[in-house]
């Protein structure tokens, strides 16, 4: 979802920014690093999703505008210092041809090991696939609840699990005390098989698999003139549904910009990092950046059969 920001709001967000302490709160993430980075012409921005390869050196990023942007990350001392090789590939239709404005909201991102792509759309409710960036795209059935879902608020977050399953879940589960239903793409059907517990007033807008098979949810919460608050939950995925709920990472308004792409790989120390990108909403007042988080690897034990 595209945060509506006016002017005078976005200089206030900016203000208080600065102001704003740079130590997260209580949690078992630290921070690891970030950059913010751009590259030329109108058509970068938005980014909504976030995919990195399994050694955390090259990136596949997801604009809300409906393209897909790649590059490598350089590092220096494990710290995301640079960017290089980047390129802005325009997704396709299912006839090969560029979208249409109102097909082109893409927010999820997740791709296959073998280099299929999978993204999925608010506003026109849907996931396509890709062969790759180039490719024309296909359909995935629609399960009935994705028609009616409220526009600019449905398909936000995507993921793909170690055995090839998607899942996937609206940024709004139409009441506060509602829990937000997550839907399952596997045998050429979706269902609806659980939900994910709702807390507080943070909303989901990005989702990834670790490397130790769990579940990891980035949500949002916008805090108007202080600006945005980002938390990071963990998941085990079971026959049954979520349990072993846990809260790594719970940033101050304004720490950060708007995050909402994550991908989550393990370093050469053998620590789960969380790397995230914002979306600017194509506003030279806001900034695109790389925010990445690394868990303690005390904190991080190997469950059984990972």
């Amino acid at each position: 979802m595209r945060a509506r920001l006016g002017l005078p709001l976005i200089l206030a967000l900016l203000a208080l920014s600065t102001l704003t302490s740079a130590t997260p709160p209580p949690g078992r993430a630290q921070l690891a690093g970030r950059l913010g980075w751009s590259m030329p012409g109108e058509a970068f921005g938005g980014l909504s999703g976030l995919e990195l390869t399994a050694d955390g050196a090259h990136f596949t990023a997801l604009s809300d505008r409906g393209s897909i942007v790649t590059g490598t990350l350089l590092r220096e001392g494990g710290e995301i210092a640079g960017v290089a090789g980047l390129r802005l590939v325009p997704l396709k239709g299912t006839e090969g041809g560029a979208l249409k404005r109102f097909q082109s909201d893409a927010e999820g991102l997740a791709i296959r090991p073998d280099g299929r792509i999978y993204v999925s759309f608010e506003n026109f409710h849907r996931v396509w696939t890709y062969r790759d960036a180039a490719s024309e795209a296909a359909w995935l059935p629609r399960h009935p609840d994705f028609k009616v879902m409220q526009g600019n608020a449905s398909l936000e977050a995507l993921a793909i699990a170690p055995d090839g399953t998607l899942y996937t879940l609206p940024e709004r589960s139409g009441r506060k005390d509602w829990p937000f239903p997550v839907y399952r793409y596997r045998n050429g059907t979706w269902t609806q098989p659980f939900f994910l517990p709702r807390r507080g007033d943070f909303l989901p807008v990005g989702a990834d698999f670790g490397p130790d098979g769990r579940l990891y949810l980035l949500e949002r919460d916008f805090r108007g003139l202080f600006g945005f608050r980002s938390r990071v939950r963990r998941f085990d995925v079971t026959a049954r549904g979520l349990s072993g709920e846990q809260t790594l990472l719970t940033t101050h308004a304004g720490q950060h910009d708007n995050l909402e792409g994550l991908s989550v790989w393990r370093d050469a120390d053998g620590a789960i990092r969380l790397t995230m990108v914002s979306d600017d909403n194509f506003n030279r007042l806001q900034r695109t950046e790389f925010v990445e988080y690394r868990l303690d690897g005390a904190l991080d034990p190997p469950g059984p059969g990972r």
